[in-house]
């Protein structure tokens, strides 16, 4: 009996120290969202969509979509 609680503490802290870690965005994360974000605005440059196409666009990204 002991040793099926040790073995369920064994596999559930590694999951409750992940879902933990996922809070807090470090430089490299930060970085990286800016990059794409750059990415994105690059591309988007050269996109010559209508005003309508943009406006979708920017519901999407304020929706997250």
């Amino acid at each position: 009996m002991l040793r099926k609680i040790l073995i369920g503490f064994a596999l559930l802290l590694p999951l409750a120290g992940g879902l933990a870690a996922c809070d807090d965005q470090g430089p490299a994360e930060e970085a990286g969202e800016a990059l794409d974000k750059a990415a994105e605005d690059i591309g988007n440059a050269f996109d010559n969509s209508g005003p309508m196409e943009d406006a979708g666009e920017k519901v999407d990204d304020a929706t997250g979509n």
